[in-house]
């Protein structure tokens, strides 16, 4: 039986976390596998992995992964994301920094020091089947999707955007 894109892409957060664990560099979910593994469940097929990652650990873990068959692509800038293929998954990690205030910003580009919603890395782990990761705070992943259209403003709000800001918003109500 041949395994699916979902089935490879967790394969791929397991490594991913494997590694990240041995050069001891944090990594948090973001996008829709955060939401599936806040979720417990597999909620749609995802075109990639999405992750966070500090920017003064970010040359350490492309050269782990790049280790493990991963191609790191050109663009965009390393100074603000990192994104790496293998075959058919695709692996994101948007780079974070702090400024003199201790607050999360983003690492670098042309929103470089614009902060991330407070709290984004508080969401501890979330959790696949027997996977745990550390994911974004729910709260945080739906500001983040609400608002990426106002922040890009060339980028229109996506279908799965929407139902995923729904999904979220139905489950913390469970949960609140």
């Amino acid at each position: 039986m041949a395994v699916g894109l979902n089935e490879r892409q967790l394969e791929a957060i397991a490594e991913t976390l494997d590694l990240a664990q041995q050069l001891g560099v944090e990594v948090w979910l973001r996008g829709g596998w955060a939401m599936d593994f806040f979720l417990g469940e597999i909620t749609r097929e995802h075109v990639d992995v999405d992750w966070f990652a500090w920017s003064h650990e970010a040359a350490r873990l492309a050269a782990a992964l790049t280790d493990h068959g991963y191609a790191l692509l050109a663009d965009p800038p390393h100074d603000q994301q990192l994104d790496l293929v293998r075959a058919d998954v695709e692996l994101s990690f948007a780079l974070l920094a702090r400024d003199k205030h201790g607050r999360v910003v983003v690492a670098g580009g042309p929103w470089a020091d614009e902060p991330w919603p407070d709290g984004m890395l508080d969401g501890g782990l979330g959790r696949l089947g027997g996977l745990r990761c550390p994911i974004i705070e729910p709260r945080a992943q739906i500001e983040i999707k609400q608002m990426m259209p106002v922040w890009v403003p060339g980028r229109p709000r996506r279908a799965k955007d929407a139902a995923d800001i729904a999904r979220l918003a139905a489950a913390l109500v469970c949960t609140d």
